[in-house]
């Protein structure tokens, strides 16, 4: 028998990945003014301050990984429900190719565009983690399946990015 998810429970998980979010926004725009209003040390210790934005995203990535293992949770016993998941993930992997395409095309990586982007590329690792709790806790094959294509996606702009990488940045023969 299929077991179905109730709606007071998926509005709750609803609810809180509004609350992540708005939460996340107001943390973005506080490191934001902190850019506006020292500009001179942000400029000085830009290194330092690179930091600060890598571990917001890291405190953001925690932040939303709340309300995903309470999604998970609430459909883990739903296959449409799983199913459903499952595409999103898949949409949210293929994030990762589109972000590795439009910073090759110059006009599209600069400005804001270039900064949500790279912050993506960055978060490879993130989605891949999140990606394998996902798959390792499904129950139904097709679900299971499509994580696995997610997966590879994410996967391959990982293995795409390591070898342009390689590529760019070595030296050749030394003598």
């Amino acid at each position: 028998m299929e077991a179905s998810v109730s709606r007071l429970q998926l509005r709750l998980v609803a609810a809180s990945y509004g609350v992540v979010a708005v939460l996340s926004a107001l943390l973005v725009f506080r490191r934001y003014l902190q850019y506006l209003r020292y500009p001179q040390d942000a400029a000085a210790a830009s290194g330092m301050w690179a930091g600060g934005d890598l571990m917001l995203e890291l405190i953001i990535f925690f932040l939303f990984l709340v309300p995903t293992a309470a999604l998970v949770f609430v459909i883990r016993k739903s296959e449409p429900a799983y199913i459903t998941y499952a595409k999103a993930l898949i949409g949210l992997s293929l994030t990762g190719p589109m972000s590795l395409v439009l910073m090759v095309i110059p006009v599209l990586n600069q400005w804001y565009w270039g900064d949500l982007c790279i912050f993506r590329l960055f978060a490879i690792p993130i989605v891949f983690f999140v990606l394998i709790v996902s798959r390792f806790f499904t129950r139904f094959a097709r679900a299971r399946r499509l994580i696995s294509y997610a997966l590879l996606i994410e996967g391959l702009t990982l293995f795409i990015i390591v070898i342009a990488g390689v590529f760019l940045f070595s030296k050749g023969p030394h003598g």
